[in-house]
């Protein structure tokens, strides 16, 4: 039942309009100090990034979002700022991806095609490192001991990229909802706007939706602005 829902939380985000507001290729070279900091110090950032996604409210955490099975099980109302610290610590990835759906349901932002195929990379590399490992366990063989070995190697270095590339494009989305590349920062939603299981459709804050024209007039009546039509008077002729 809980995959069931999962699965059609997955498929209802490919239907939002919004986009990041930088993709995880040009993450890189324009931010490139806050993703240095996300690279070396990964879990740092994934703290700082749920409290500022919780909008600094730690009453409104649970362990990993609300989108793992152990969510709401871990006593997180007792103690937010332990759990959420064990949570980067122990799963990170789990605690990145969360942060990501998270800022996903809130603003209905959807994954360009590229950052999929950057992120379906990354897990297809780790899957063929973790068979080159177990085919190297069974053969005995040097050679494919040290191919799964630079796999292994490679997989980590991709994982821990495009991680730190996913954080800086959270970070910088967040800049913009709180105003820091616009003149105004949103509202904070509420409460239970923030938990996104039992929730089918994606609630309207975040972004306003884009403006598509003026609406037309009523028909048969004219715009306001426009003169009274003037009649000639009963029984004028030319």
């Amino acid at each position: 039942m809980a995959s069931q829902q999962h699965l059609e939380k997955m498929q209802l985000r490919q239907n939002y309009r919004n986009l990041w507001h930088t993709d995880l290729i040009t993450t890189i070279h324009r931010h490139p100090l806050y993703c240095c900091f996300a690279l070396w110090c990964g879990p740092c950032a994934s703290y700082m990034l749920r409290k500022r996604a919780l909008y600094d409210d730690m009453s409104r955490y649970t362990c990993c979002a609300g989108y793992m099975p152990c969510s709401g099980r871990c006593g997180e109302s007792k103690c937010p700022e332990f759990c959420l610290c064990t949570e980067v610590f122990l799963c990170f990835g789990n605690s990145v991806a969360s942060t990501r759906f998270l800022l996903q349901d809130e603003f209905n932002i959807q994954t360009t095609k590229c950052d999929n195929c950057i992120i379906g990379f990354m897990f297809c590399l780790q899957q063929i490192a973790c068979i080159f490992s177990i085919v190297a366990m069974i053969v005995g063989s040097d050679e494919i001991q040290e191919a799964s070995q630079i796999l292994s190697c490679l997989a980590d270095m991709v994982y821990c990229t495009v991680c730190a590339c996913m954080q800086t494009q959270h970070k910088v989305e967040m800049d913009k909802r709180d105003g820091k590349f616009g003149p105004q920062p949103m509202a904070v939603p509420p409460v239970q706007q923030m938990s996104r299981i039992d929730q089918p459709i994606p609630p309207a804050a975040g972004y306003p939706p884009a403006a598509y024209g003026q609406p037309y007039p009523a028909q048969g009546y004219p715009p306001a602005a426009y003169p009274p039509p003037q009649y000639p008077p009963s029984g004028y002729s030319r």
